[in-house]
């Protein structure tokens, strides 16, 4: 099961979700697998947004 958390504002936070409309979310993936944000950004719309499948199709 995906493990969330709470934030400081009461929402849950799926962190095996990608939010490819977030910059700090694209930057963090673009430096974790040492590749650009437009590559990951194209990656999120290609394979959807799972964390596992972003990263793996990046070569992670």
């Amino acid at each position: 099961m995906a493990a969330t958390t709470k934030t400081a504002r009461g929402r849950k936070q799926d962190r095996a979700r990608v939010a490819g409309g977030q910059k700090h979310e694209v930057r963090y993936e673009a430096k974790k697998t040492g590749r650009s944000a437009s590559a990951v950004k194209k990656t999120v719309k290609k394979v959807g947004n799972s964390r596992k499948r972003v990263e793996k199709r990046l070569g992670r």
